[in-house]
C-alpha cells in the first residue's frame, strides 16, 4: 500500500493544505477555515484523519487545524515554542511522529517564515517521501520575512536561507517539496509558476540554494512589497484558536436597506464580474469580483470590523464569497441580497450607474488629442499597481497611488477626468469603484499592463537605488 498526498488547492489566497493517507489513516497540514473540504476529501477516500499539524502560526488565513482535530479527534501538533490558548500536542527540532506503520512524520525546525517555523519530513517504509515546507523552501522562492516587523525581517532572512539549505541537506533530489505558500500568496517572497518540485530541481533553481547567505539576504529584503492589512489579525486569532466555521446563510437586505447601508458609507461589494459591474450597477457599490482574488483586497482595503454587504447574481456566488471571507476571518457579513441591480434599487432607476472602460490604445489614442468616441479625454492617469511594479515599468506622466492606499488617499488623486488602470483590469475595478462612490468621474482601463508598451505609451523605469 503506498503512500498518497492529495493536496486542497486555496487558490483564492495562494496556500495549499495537504492531505498524506497509506488508504487508512491520514494526516492533514495547514487546513484552511473551512474544513468540510478536508473532511469531504477523507470521505471519499476512506481514510481516518489521525493527525493534524500546523508548521507555523499562519498570518494569511485562520487556521482550521483546531477545529479540525475536535472533529475528527485528531492529535493536534504545534510547535512547542508557540505560545497558544488551547490544547496541542506540542513537537520540536527532532522528534518523531509515528502516523502508522507506514506512516511517520520527523519534525525539523525551518525558522526564518516566522522564528518557531516547522517542517515534517514525511517518511514511509523506504526512507522520506518528501517535506511539507509551509512558508520555509518554497517553489523557485522562500516565504517572505517581514511579516513579525521589519526589525526583524534580516535576522529572519539568516534564517530562512540556513533553514532551507538544511533540508537540502537532510533529504535527497528526488524528495518531494510540498509548500503552504507561494501560489499567489502574499505569504511568498517571490511568485513561481511551478505546479509541483523536488529538493533536486530547488537545488538548480531556488535562490536559498543557490546563493550565498549575504547575497540572498539583500536579495529577498530588497523583493519584498506591502502584504495585505488583515495579516494583523491573523496570527493572533490562529494563537487564540478558531472554532467551527458558521456558513449559514447571511440575513438578506432588501432594497431599503442597501439604500440605507450606502448612504452611510458602509462597504456594500458586488461580486459579479467588473464587465456586468461596468454595464450596470447599483451607485455607491465597490466592485470586488468573485472572479479574482476577492478576499485578499477586500479584506486588504476594507476597515477591519466594517460592516461588509454582498450583492450577488445568486445565493451560491454570496455564500461562495461568505467562505472565502470566512478563511481571513471575516466571519459574518453585514447582509445579502441576490439578483440584478435593477433589483437592488427597487423602484429608483436613477440609483443605477454605469463605468466607462477603455483600454490602453485606446488611452494612447485620446493624449494625442483622438478619444475614442464616447471617452472624455484623461486629465489623469492613476496607476494603482503596488510599488515593486511601479518601479519596475509604469506609464510616463502616470500618478502612482497603490490601491491598498487609495481609500485613505482619496483627496491626492488630481482633479478631472481618472484613467485607472493596474496591471490586468482587477484593481482598477476596485479603484474605480472607489473614486465613482467620492463623486469622481473614471474611465476603467479594463487591460493588460503589457499592452501599454504595444500601444507605443511611452514607459519609465526605475532605479531601485534611486527609489
Amino acid at each position: 500500500m503506498t503512500i498518497d498526498v492529495e493536496v486542497v488547492e486555496t487558490s483564492s489566497l495562494g496556500d495549499r493544505s495537504y492531505l498524506a493517507h497509506d488508504g487508512q489513516v491520514a494526516v492533514v497540514v495547514d487546513p484552511q477555515r473551512d474544513i468540510d473540504r478536508v473532511l469531504a476529501l477523507a470521505g471519499r477516500l476512506g481514510v481516518r484523519i489521525t493527525h493534524v499539524v500546523e508548521t507555523h502560526l499562519h498570518n494569511d488565513y485562520v487556521s482550521g487545524g483546531l477545529a479540525l482535530a475536535k472533529v475528527a479527534g485528531a492529535a493536534y501538533l504545534v510547535a512547542e515554542a508557540d505560545e497558544v490558548a488551547f490544547h496541542r500536542v506540542a513537537v520540536t527540532d527532532g522528534d518523531e511522529v509515528v502516523v502508522s506503520e507506514r506512516m511517520r512524520l520527523a519534525v525539523v525546525a525551518t525558522p526564518g517564515h516566522t522564528f518557531h517555523h516547522l517542517s515534517y519530513v514525511l517518511r514511509g517504509p523506504d526512507g522520506p517521501v518528501g517535506v511539507f515546507t509551509g512558508g520555509s523552501l518554497l517553489f523557485g522562492t522562500t516565504g517572505r520575512t517581514d511579516l513579525l516587523g521589519k526589525e526583524y525581517a534580516h535576522t529572519l532572512a539568516r534564517h530562512q536561507h540556513a533553514s532551507a539549505r538544511r533540508l537540502a541537506d537532510l533529504l535527497p533530489d528526488g524528495a518531494q517539496v510540498w509548500p503552504t505558500h507561494g501560489f499567489g500568496s502574499f505569504c511568498s517572497a517571490t511568485q513561481s509558476d511551478a505546479s509541483e518540485s523536488t529538493i533536486g530541481r530547488e537545488r538548480s533553481a531556488n535562490p536559498a540554494l543557490r546563493l550565498e547567505a549575504d547575497d540572498f539576504v539583500t536579495t529577498t529584503l530588497a523583493g519584498l512589497d506591502a502584504y495585505p492589512a488583515y495579516y494583523a489579525h491573523m496570527g493572533a486569532r490562529n494563537a487564540d484558536g478558531a472554532g467551527l466555521i458558521d456558513l449559514t446563510p447571511v440575513q438578506p437586505a432588501n432594497a431599503d436597506e442597501l439604500r440605507t447601508r450606502i448612504a452611510a458609507g458602509e462597504w456594500v461589494v458586488d461580486l459579479r464580474s467588473r464587465k456586468a459591474f461596468a454595464r450596470q450597477h447599483l451607485t455607491g457599490t465597490l466592485s470586488f469580483g468573485l472572479d479574482g482574488p476577492m478576499s485578499t483586497w477586500l479584506g486588504w482595503l476594507a476597515p477591519w470590523g466594517a460592516p461588509i454587504t454582498l450583492l450577488g447574481e445568486s445565493p451560491e456566488q454570496v455564500g461562495d464569497a461568505q467562505r472565502e471571507l470566512a478563511r481571513i476571518g471575516i466571519d459574518r457579513p453585514a447582509a445579502a441580497a441576490t439578483g440584478a441591480p435593477e433589483q437592488w434599487a427597487g423602484d429608483d432607476a436613477a440609483r443605477l450607474g454605469e463605468l466607462a472602460t477603455a483600454t490602453f490604445a485606446d488611452l494612447a489614442a485620446a493624449r494625442t488629442g483622438r478619444p475614442p468616441h464616447g471617452l472624455p479625454a484623461p486629465d489623469v492617469v492613476l496607476d494603482v499597481r503596488m510599488g515593486n511594479e511601479w518601479r519596475a515599468g509604469h506609464v510616463d506622466g502616470a500618478v502612482h497611488i497603490p490601491l491598498p492606499d487609495l481609500p485613505h488617499r482619496l483627496d491626492d488623486v488630481p482633479g478631472g477626468v481618472i484613467w485607472v488602470h493596474c496591471g490586468s483590469g482587477y484593481r482598477a475595478a476596485a479603484a474605480s469603484s472607489l473614486l465613482v462612490r467620492a463623486g469622481r468621474r473614471v474611465v476603467h482601463i479594463d487591460d493588460a499592463y503589457a499592452k501599454a508598451a504595444e500601444a507605443d505609451l511611452p514607459i519609465v523605469t526605475i532605479d531601485k537605488e534611486d527609489a
